[in-house]
């Protein structure tokens, strides 16, 4: 197989989205990956250090992009941010005024998003947000829902990426399992959605697989296994 570049996706698709527990079977499988001379990056609504730090204990290539692509950290130090805090915390102040059961999710430390728990109609968000001309957007990720400035999406996180390795669509195979990761399936060449994802989501992407969250994960690696070498 020529060397890709994999865009994993990490809450539901290589971990359980309760415990947040990391499937080693689908961490050695990535892991082999990169062996075989791939590149393996997270894209996660998580925090860019968790994920940075899961790449260097994991065993993957060491970037990373977070916050649904607000940030892109490649070392300690080195984070580009992409999306703008400010605006997301005063849409979040707005948000409580109309639906008061909004609050905050504890998580690690973000620098360009807001992160709330799943405990309200994020279709209400979205509507209010539009209603009210706001600068931002809400997603769910199936662990949380998150405030990002308008026009931040994973795939525009991974775009900077690509450009890191001068890498073209067809270069790039993303994996995962939520609405913030179709976005990244439209500008892979393919993606694969695990059977843990929406029906409107699976429908996005170049196929799907049963399984869900790591079982999912190494089901997909082999049915891109299947298609390139029939390719």
């Amino acid at each position: 197989m020529k060397p890709k570049i994999f865009a994993i996706d990490i809450d539901g698709t290589i971990t359980d989205n309760k415990g947040g527990r990391v499937d080693l079977d689908a961490l050695a499988a990535l892991r082999y990956l990169v062996k075989m001379g791939h590149k393996v990056i997270y894209v996660t609504g998580r925090s860019s250090v968790e994920a940075y730090v899961l790449s260097v204990f994991g065993g993957t290539t060491r970037i990373a992009v977070g916050e649904n692509g607000g940030i892109i950290t490649s070392g300690p130090n080195e984070h580009k941010l992409i999306g703008n805090k400010q605006e997301c915390i005063k849409a979040f102040e707005f948000l409580k005024t109309k639906i008061p059961e909004a609050i905050e999710k504890p998580v690690f430390p973000r620098i360009t998003e807001v992160v709330l728990e799943r405990n309200f109609d994020v279709i209400l968000g979205k509507k209010l947000f539009a209603e009210h001309n706001l600068d931002v957007q809400i997603t769910d990720s199936q662990y949380a829902y998150h405030i990002n400035s308008k026009g931040v999406n994973k795939a525009n996180g991974f775009l900077e990426v690509m450009n890191m390795f001068s890498a073209k669509k067809e270069d790039v195979i993303a994996i995962g399992d939520s609405e913030t990761d179709v976005p990244l399936f439209k500008l892979a060449g393919t993606s694969v959605a695990l059977g843990n994802a929406p029906v409107d989501v699976q429908s996005q992407a170049t196929m799907s697989v049963p399984g869900h969250a790591g079982d999912g994960m190494i089901e997909a690696l082999e049915a891109i296994q299947l298609k390139l070498l029939v390719e």
